[in-house]
C-alpha cells in the first residue's frame, strides 16, 4: 500500500488539474519511499527538489486556471498556495543545513496538505468549473423520446 494514495473524491477536472495532482501523490510517494529506506542523500536531494518545482508549477498552472474563469476567490487561494510555498521552502533550507529528518517531516506536510487543499479548497474550482461548461445537447435517443411523448 502506498504511503499516499489517491482516491475518487480528489478529482477535480478529469484532466491537467488532476493529473498534477496525481504527479504530486506519485513524488509524495517517492519522497516517503527514498527517505524511509535512508536511500542517499543525493537521491533525497533530487526527489525533493523536483516535487518543490512542480508543486510550485502546478499551484502557478492553477491560478491562471481560476484566473480564466474568473475564479471569485482567487486572491484568498494565492494566499494560501504562496503561505505553502514559503513554508516548504523553509524546510527545503532547513534539509539542505543538515537536518536528516526534515525530508520525511517534508512528505507528511505535503502530503497532509495536498489532500486537503484537494479535498477543500480545489473543491471550489469543481463546483465553478462545472457551472462553467456548456450544457450538453439531449442524444438522439433522448430527441427521438421526446418526440414520441409530443413534447
Amino acid at each position: 500500500m502506498a504511503y499516499f494514495e489517491w482516491a475518487s473524491d480528489m478529482e477535480i477536472d478529469q484532466g491537467p488539474i488532476d493529473q498534477d495532482h496525481r504527479k504530486l501523490v506519485d513524488l509524495v510517494n517517492t519522497l516517503h519511499t527514498v527517505t524511509s529506506e535512508g536511500r542517499g542523500q543525493q537521491i533525497v536531494d533530487r526527489v525533493l527538489g523536483e516535487l518543490i518545482s512542480y508543486t510550485a508549477d502546478h499551484l502557478r498552472r492553477e491560478e491562471k486556471l481560476m484566473e480564466s474563469l474568473k475564479f471569485p476567490n482567487l486572491a484568498n487561494h494565492k494566499v494560501g498556495h504562496d503561505a505553502f510555498l514559503a513554508s516548504i521552502h523553509d524546510l527545503k533550507k532547513k534539509y539542505d543545513a543538515g537536518s536528516i529528518t526534515v525530508a520525511a517531516q517534508l512528505s507528511t506536510v505535503l502530503r497532509d496538505w495536498l489532500s486537503l487543499h484537494i479535498r477543500r479548497s480545489d473543491k471550489e474550482l469543481l463546483a465553478l468549473l462545472k457551472k462553467s461548461q456548456p450544457r450538453k445537447a439531449p442524444s438522439q435517443a433522448g430527441q427521438k423520446n421526446i418526440k414520441k411523448i409530443g413534447l
